[in-house]
């Protein structure tokens, strides 16, 4: 009898757990659809060109705001990437050949390593590179002839202009304490203002 019930419990109990294991494998995988997919959707921004005017032929854009970085109006076709061994920018913007080239110089912002007093007390502790190098190299920042260090990378701040309709309007109007800074910055004369 005792072996009756423990068969017939048995049975059940091997029903249920095989009807169990048949659900979980019968149920419908979801999968998501190309059409949920960002790359797949319909929103793909136009296609934009870039500007293709030679270095010096193209219009200057306004600035964003006072004292924005001005934006590249020419084609960078050979130009970039800018490398450690090669920045075909500084050919036309350095102050001193700036003005034959027809371009825009550096500012005098550029020369100045805002980072002195750390790198001289890192140099002191023996934590940075050669003292005699960076004298050197700041002795040719104060002829303008070698910029500062965080400034050499120009695309970081500087970047081409395509001629692209808006996806959102933009509604920011800037406020231009002076006429003139809309092409052209005053920062290294304002750059410690409020500043005590």
């Amino acid at each position: 009898m005792k072996l009756k019930k423990f068969l017939g419990v048995s049975a059940v109990l091997a029903m249920l757990f095989a009807a169990g294991c048949g659900a979980a494998t019968a149920q419908k995988t979801k999968v998501v659809s190309e059409d949920q997919l960002s790359y797949q959707s319909k929103g793909t921004p136009p296609k934009v060109e870039y500007s293709n005017a030679a270095p010096g032929t193209a219009k200057k854009f306004q600035r964003s705001y006072e004292n924005a970085p001005p934006m590249i109006p020419h084609s960078v076709d050979g130009l970039l990437p800018i490398t450690i061994k090669n920045n075909a920018c500084l050919g036309c913007h350095m102050p001193s050949v700036a003005k034959s080239m027809g371009a825009t110089p550096i500012p005098p912002t550029h020369f100045k390593d805002f980072f002195f007093a750390t790198k001289k007390k890192l140099i002191k502790q023996k934590l940075y590179e050669d003292k005699q190098a960076y004298e050197k190299r700041l002795a040719l920042m104060a002829k303008k002839e070698d910029i500062a260090p965080q400034r050499y990378n120009c695309s970081q701040c500087h970047a081409p202009q395509a001629n692209a309709k808006p996806l959102v309007a933009n509604t920011f109007k800037p406020d231009f304490r002076d006429p003139n800074a809309k092409h052209r910055s005053k920062l290294y004369k304002n750059l410690m203002e409020g500043v005590k």
